[in-house]
């Protein structure tokens, strides 16, 4: 009220005047105070994958962030003892049973055409990363987890001699390595894998454990998903170093089956041996988001060795989804080493 009453009165010549613009005036001035207009923000378009579905191509595209940042892969290892094969081969395999056309490629096809196969195969590897020679094998499924006790009440079936043999022949036409497979069931390893020994002195012969059929709980196999402990791969390693060092053998790769964590319990407490190579085996089946997601959190993410991928003919086929192409698995983090056909 003060402040009002020390303002002088202005006369009528000092009143500031309000006259319109003309139109034409207010018009410009109109124009001269607009702000350019903000165009509508439209959401970046997701990556393409050619030939695959929204879903697939942004799984796919989403690997190539993996590795950003990623110390842990490779894992740091003091040196492999002399003729390791890894890291400076991939693996392509044909996994199977003769026995079975329902277990895999190894017994679906006929030999001379399962074969050709697995040359198709190894070939569209080479030319997806020409830097990285590659090896065939044959991954036999040497004692099997089946639906019945059997006469000692294991639930499992060891394959005789002649087919072991078999397979190693089938293998020696292509200078390919074997894998032998062991699903115990309700037996153990350490009761499985002596048998198999004599077959494991040859160089080119390697070594699968499969924890989804180690039936530690009593389960018959099929019922529910099975485990190891990393004590069971360290004894495992243990037969194996020394089978190298007795026979003097180059170094023994041990191929580990997983698709679940408790598949695979303390895998930090797996040990090194310079004499044998584990590669952790990724396992699971299903549209590319649901295998990427898998390997992340049970390969990439608990360091071992080594990684591996599997594809699968019919059962990584869904509507609108199909199998991962080699430049595809390419992209995921740490790069597979082993790549397993079924």
């Amino acid at each position: 009220m003060l402040a009002l009453l020390l303002v002088p009165a202005l006369t009528d010549a000092q009143k500031p005047t309000t006259r319109r613009a003309p139109a034409t005036q207010r018009t410009v001035a109109k124009d001269t105070t607009k702000r350019t207009p903000t165009p509508p923000r439209t959401p970046p378009r997701p990556p393409v994958v050619r030939g695959r579905t929204a879903s697939d191509s942004a799984a796919i595209a989403s690997l190539d962030r993996d590795s950003i940042g990623d110390s842990r892969w490779p894992v740091r290892t003091p040196a492999y003892a002399a003729g390791a094969l890894l890291p400076g081969h991939r693996i392509i395999a044909f996994y199977g049973n003769p026995l079975s056309r329902r277990m895999g490629v190894l017994g679906e096809y006929q030999p001379d055409d399962m074969l050709q196969r697995l040359d198709r195969e190894v070939a569209a590897w080479r030319a997806a990363d020409p830097t990285t020679p590659v090896l065939p094998a044959l991954h036999l499924i040497a004692t099997v987890a089946q639906g019945s006790a059997g006469s000692d009440g294991k639930w499992r079936a060891r394959m005789g001699d002649s087919l072991v043999a078999k397979v190693i022949r089938w293998a020696e036409t292509r200078n390919a390595l074997v894998f032998l497979d062991i699903q115990v069931a309700k037996s153990t390893i350490q009761s499985e894998l002596p048998p198999l020994m004599k077959w494991l002195e040859r160089p080119n012969v390697h070594l699968g454990i499969d924890p989804e059929f180690s039936m530690k709980d009593g389960s018959n196999p099929g019922r529910r998903v099975g485990t190891y402990d990393a004590r069971d791969i360290n004894w495992v390693q243990d037969q194996l170093a020394d089978l190298v060092k007795r026979k003097n053998l180059p170094p023994k790769i041990l191929i580990v089956h997983r698709y679940t964590r408790p598949m695979v319990t303390n895998s930090r407490n797996i040990h090194f041996d310079p004499n044998v190579q584990v590669i952790m085996h990724m396992d699971g089946w299903g549209t590319p988001p649901v295998k990427i997601s898998s390997y992340r959190a049970y390969i990439q993410s608990e360091p071992v060795q080594f990684a591996g991928f599997k594809l699968f003919y019919k059962n990584d086929v869904r509507a609108r989804s199909k199998m991962m192409a080699p430049g595809e698995v390419l992209r995921l983090w740490p790069k597979p080493i082993y790549i397993q056909y079924q």
